[in-house]
């Protein structure tokens, strides 16, 4: 996938939980990318996040360390 629309998908993620606290939030985007994010995606999340974390919105890359690992 693109990494500009994998981002944007993450980023979208965040945006619906940006009126809750921080916490909240970062566990909600953390949850949604472990429960619904087959392993493709989430090892290219993590790839990202690490290479060009600017793409994401901070509660994203605060979110990256709960995201399940891909096994």
């Amino acid at each position: 996938m693109a990494p500009e629309k994998l981002a944007y998908m993450a980023n979208q993620i965040a945006k619906f939980f940006e009126t809750r606290d921080e916490d909240e939030a970062v566990s909600g985007i953390a949850e949604h990318l472990s429960k619904f994010w087959e392993p493709r995606m989430r090892r290219q999340f993590f790839e990202l996040v690490e290479k060009e974390p600017d793409l994401f919105t901070p509660r994203v890359v605060l979110a990256a360390p709960q995201v399940r690992p891909v096994q």
